[in-house]
């Protein structure tokens, strides 16, 4: 099974200080790392398997900022 990113979350280049950047990537390449061991450590999908992260990193974080905006 391909896993396919749907609906990216885009960040603005700059958005982020060089820490942040480092920490938000360093959690992306765990879960590209997850996604890789789930398919039974196959190659050929480390693009993929870190675009699908990357997106479900960055839309959870995204529902966890709205909710918080909206709580105010």
């Amino acid at each position: 099974m391909a896993n396919r990113v749907e609906n990216p979350v885009m960040i603005p280049i700059g958005s982020a200080s060089p820490e942040a950047t480092h920490h938000l990537q360093t959690i992306i390449r765990r879960r590209a790392y997850e996604l890789y061991e789930q398919r039974g450590r196959k190659e050929g999908h480390a693009v993929d398997d870190w675009l699908c992260a990357e997106a479900e990193i960055l839309r959870t974080r995204l529902r966890k900022a709205k909710a918080a905006a909206a709580a105010r």
